[in-house]
């Protein structure tokens, strides 16, 4: 009911807009403007994983000197020319997917449906925005530290203090161990879950693409996520050893845990697999931005 209200509201507020002002009028429909947004919220994903992938494949044939994850690759982009510009473009463009992850959580913008099945998909598209979400208030951090002096080795180190330090306040809570290890085995969850999707999704059923792009769209987006879910694992199982030994200290970020990978026999090899993986899955996203189903939901529509 709450949901409705919402809807209905915005739906009233977006009518009175446009009676009242000329140059509403002439602005497109609400639907439109969340379509437009929806799709620069998926380049500026593939944009992250396409970059983190790259430079996790350049640190894995030691062309540079650690892998790095999602955030490492806003960090290579503060050191850029523009880097200021280029850090704002693409915080605004995570949290336009941010915006649309609501809609499909909340709103059901794919039609996920109302059975388990539905609430399960519109769950995992809640905690994907939660992620989405903190990925582009960690872009922001970087617009003070853009042009600076601040190493990839000094921000990571950062990065790894950070989740130790919220780890440790976890820790201080009743039963804070059980929690620590609940959390890994979120992230081992989600880990399993792209892996799953990698081998049982239907991936060009959304994509309205010509068809001779179907199979190698959907080619990508199988290693995709597969390398997604893999690189998951090792953060995941930190985390639960967190836990399990009460030690925030064990606690690491992304990059962190493909470099312990890296370390393993054959770890190259395995690192440099996984990063053309995660390659795959911001070229698919790119795709998506491009030809992807958005459904905005109508109700949300101005006039």
């Amino acid at each position: 009911m709450a949901v409705a209200r919402l809807r209905h509201a915005a739906a009233a507020l977006g009518r009175t807009v446009r009676d009242r002002l000329a140059a509403a009028r002439r602005t497109p429909p609400l639907h439109v403007l969340i379509e437009q947004a929806a799709r620069i919220g998926y380049g500026a994903r593939g944009f992250v994983y396409l970059s983190a992938g790259a430079l996790t494949l350049l640190a894995a044939l030691d062309r540079i000197g650690d892998a790095v994850g999602t955030g490492g690759a806003a960090g290579w982009l503060a050191e850029q020319p523009f880097g200021r510009v280029w850090l704002v473009a693409l915080g605004l463009g995570l949290w336009a997917f941010v915006g649309w992850r609501v809609l499909q959580a909340v709103f059901d913008a794919d039609h996920a449906g109302r059975d388990l099945k539905g609430w399960a998909t519109r769950a995992g598209q809640a905690a994907s925005g939660l992620f989405y979400g903190l990925l582009a208030a960690g872009v922001f951090e970087y617009l003070d530290e853009a042009g600076g002096a601040t190493s990839q080795a000094a921000d990571q180190a950062e990065s790894i203090a950070e989740n130790q330090e919220k780890a440790a306040m976890v820790l201080d809570l009743p039963f804070g161990d059980l929690l620590l290890m609940s959390a890994g085995l979120v992230v081992l969850g989600v880990g399993i879950g792209n892996i799953v999707r990698a081998f049982r999704d239907d991936f060009d059923a959304a994509l309205a693409c010509p068809d001779g792009l179907r199979r190698p769209a959907s080619i990508l987006a199988r290693i995709g996520y597969g390398a997604r879910g893999f690189a998951y694992l090792p953060l995941g199982v930190f985390v639960v050893l967190a836990g399990l030994h009460t030690r925030s200290g064990e606690v690491t970020n992304t990059a962190a845990a493909l470099e312990t990978l890296e370390s393993q026999p054959g770890g190259s090899w395995i690192l440099g697999l996984t990063a053309v993986g995660l390659m795959a899955f911001g070229a698919f996203a790119f795709v998506e931005a491009r030809w992807r189903r958005i459904r905005p939901p109508r109700d949300l529509k101005l006039g």
